[in-house]
């Protein structure tokens, strides 16, 4: 199987076919080319390798991209997070040990953006 449709089956087991299909939709609007490389690269190398769990890559990934401040990427992230079954809890324990590394600044964004993305006043 191609690395493309690796990627787009990664996603759809993920996010289900309109989940899959807005992302997807999100990429290509900015440019074919990137959204082709994306699920290329993202999910069809990367997320479908089986050496850790889904959960486990997205509170990864959850660190990594709020250490960088990409809030975008973000938003995706946290919503791959709670599909791979990961709890707001623990979303909420892996923006506490960026603070500590990364720096409360970029925790205090990475909450922000996951209260807005769950609609929970109380994060």
């Amino acid at each position: 199987m191609e690395t493309y449709e690796k990627g787009v089956a990664q996603l759809v087991a993920m996010l289900g076919e309109e989940g899959a299909g807005e992302i997807a939709r999100k990429f290509y609007d900015l440019s074919p080319a990137f959204e082709r490389e994306a699920v290329s690269v993202v999910f069809g190398r990367t997320w479908s390798r089986d050496q850790i769990d889904l959960k486990t890559r997205s509170l990864c990934s959850i660190c990594i991209l709020a250490s960088l401040g990409r809030i975008n990427a973000l938003k995706i992230n946290f919503t791959l997070a709670i599909q791979n079954g990961a709890t707001k809890e623990e979303i909420v324990e892996v923006l506490l040990q960026v603070a500590v590394y990364a720096g409360y600044p970029a925790a205090l964004d990475a909450l922000a953006t996951f209260k807005e993305v769950i609609g929970d006043s109380n994060t």
